[in-house]
């Protein structure tokens, strides 16, 4: 059991926010409302909050470093131009679709919904968040808004955590490298090491994340009467069913209608790597095994798997997109953040984008879900908050976004196969002619 605590991250996470707040509670209980507050004043707290700054300091230290090396890794992965306009165009047209689906579907249930209850003292809004100014919600103005915040400096961008113009360089970048050189090179080995060392120093701040949440549940505890456990039930449950419902009534629909496959016959089929997906909550890790069930259970071309499979694995992310929509409403109603249409449009254009450089690992979505935050103008510690919870969700949500490869591996092989028969009928009539 010790060694279990002792080596599970989700487990230390759920014991820290359940021991601040019952930290938090019985300061509550047995001081009177002014020594609470003359203490919160006096900074007898500032110890423990410190923990809460060194986190989101060294979060945002490497964020914007690494959704700018996961991006361009992403796509030169592809191989080459030839591919990315051939497999590569079909295959985005499909990812691009089923994941504003989703994204619509996460922020249609999430503003159908009663609001949630805000939290008494939320945190204020930090100093360096660009918002949208809410009387520019035109689409023109809020087109021009996210240029002028897309074409920035990408040294400049680093600096001033503009993540959305980080991503824009990174697609530049990464399309630059099939452009200008072959698949096999050293740029391409320099920037896969970069990722590595990365992705390693991102597991060790990680693992501070224990005592980070302990200081943001206990100073939200301190300082709100909301009952924030009981929504954060309820918010879990939320995006539990709008999972469930696209990955078990959306996706199946979509192959139906696109292949004539039917659903039984589908899930029996990839019920191998879902299963994998479930236990390891990396797209990654399930990749080998939802290419060869591809391949083996449902005749899916190599050609295809090849391409679609490893590029859904970075860019398609049903899953995380609808989580980060839900998500991104929950928080912004939470810390009383009030969100305009031009608001909604930034989520919704941040959840997509993000999503698409989502590292295919456990928790990999909290990434992008600073991105959606800092655009839709929410305090970034709200992150903490969704921490408690992530990992059990994540779970659910990689299965489905394996789901969603392996259907779009699905569907773009019956479109190859019909255009390959419509060229070679084109051909044998120009022939008898």
């Amino acid at each position: 059991m010790w060694n279990r605590l002792r080596t599970s991250l989700p487990i230390q996470m759920v014991l820290a926010a359940l021991l601040a707040w019952l930290t938090a509670f019985l300061l509550t209980s047995f001081l009177s409302e002014p020594r609470l507050q003359s203490a919160l004043a006096n900074g007898d707290f500032d110890t423990i909050f410190l923990a809460k700054t060194i986190y989101l300091g060294l979060l945002k230290m490497v964020v914007g470093i690494m959704v700018l090396f996961s991006l361009i890794e992403g796509i030169s992965n592809i191989g080459s131009m030839v591919r990315l306009k051939n497999l590569g165009s079909k295959t985005l047209i499909f990812y691009t679709f089923t994941t504003t689906i989703a994204i619509s579907l996460g922020l249609g249930a999430s503003l159908l919904m009663p609001q949630w209850q805000p939290l008494a003292g939320h945190v204020a809004l930090a100093d360096n968040v660009t918002l949208i100014d809410s009387n520019d919600a035109t689409g023109g103005a809020i087109l021009t808004k996210m240029i002028t915040m897309a074409l920035v400096n990408p040294v400049a961008a680093i600096a001033q955590g503009n993540l959305l113009a980080i991503v824009v360089f990174a697609l530049m970048f990464g399309t630059a490298i099939l452009i200008a050189l072959p698949k096999e090179n050293a740029l391409h080995e320099v920037i896969s090491a970069i990722n590595k060392v990365i992705n390693t120093l991102v597991s060790g701040i990680v693992k501070l994340s224990p005592l980070a949440i302990f200081a943001i549940i206990f100073e939200i505890s301190l300082t709100s009467n909301s009952q924030l456990f009981g929504q954060l039930a309820l918010f879990a449950l939320l995006v539990f069913v709008l999972t469930m419902i696209h990955g078990g009534i959306v996706l199946p629909l979509i192959a139906k209608l696109a292949t004539g496959i039917s659903p039984l016959t589908l899930f029996k089929a990839i019920s191998a790597p879902m299963a994998m997906a479930l236990a390891t909550s990396s797209s990654a890790a399930t990749l080998p095994l939802a290419m060869q069930s591809a391949e083996e259970e449902l005749g899916v071309s190599p050609s295809v798997t090849s391409m679609v499979l490893p590029l859904g694995a970075v860019m398609n992310m049903d899953g995380t997109a609808l989580f980060e929509g839900v998500a991104a409403i929950f928080l912004a109603q939470l810390f009383g953040v009030d969100l305009s249409t031009s608001g909604l449009v930034m989520i919704f254009i941040m959840a997509m984008v993000s999503s698409v450089g989502a590292p295919g690992m456990p928790s990999g979505s909290m990434s992008g879900m600073q991105l959606v935050l800092l655009a839709a103008g929410i305090p970034l510690e709200a992150i903490a908050i969704l921490l408690i919870i992530e990992r059990p969700l994540d779970t659910f949500r990689t299965a489905v976004n394996v789901e969603g490869d392996i259907i779009a591996s699905l569907v773009v092989d019956k479109w190859q196969a019909s255009t390959h028969k419509s060229a070679t009928l084109e051909t044998a009539n120009l022939t008898i002619g």
